[in-house]
């Protein structure tokens, strides 16, 4: 079993920043994938980004490439999801995924464990 527990969420106005984190507990975190995705009011949940076991290979969803960056740090247990330029689109409720397998997947139904969500609310 791993736990996962995001923070960071807040209210924030278009073109700032906000960074999230994913805090995991359990099994040993190294062993997963970890991905990030959002859900908004009346949409389905969508993929975000998704970082490899050691961290040396990432994956972007094209609407937030450039802006957005995934990383983790495996000694603390955390996975971080820096938003930069954020715009009023990016509004949602953010969750983080651990994913055993070896590849990255940007399907949610491939990941085995999930957090509770952060809000994250951009106004313009």
């Amino acid at each position: 079993q791993v736990q996962l527990v995001e923070s960071g969420g807040g209210l924030v106005q278009a073109g700032g920043s906000l960074r999230l984190s994913c805090a995991a507990s359990g099994r040993t975190t190294s062993n997963y994938a970890m991905g990030w995705f959002r859900q908004a009011p009346g949409k389905e949940r969508d993929f975000v980004a998704a970082i490899s076991r050691g961290g040396g290979t990432t994956y972007y969803a094209d609407s937030v490439k450039g802006r957005f960056t995934i990383s983790r740090d495996n000694a603390k247990k955390t996975v971080y999801l820096q938003m930069n330029s954020l715009k009023p689109e990016d509004t949602a409720v953010y969750y983080c995924a651990a994913d055993v397998a070896l590849v990255l997947h940007t399907e949610g139904r491939a990941y085995d464990y999930w957090g509770q969500g952060t809000q994250v609310t951009v106004s313009s």
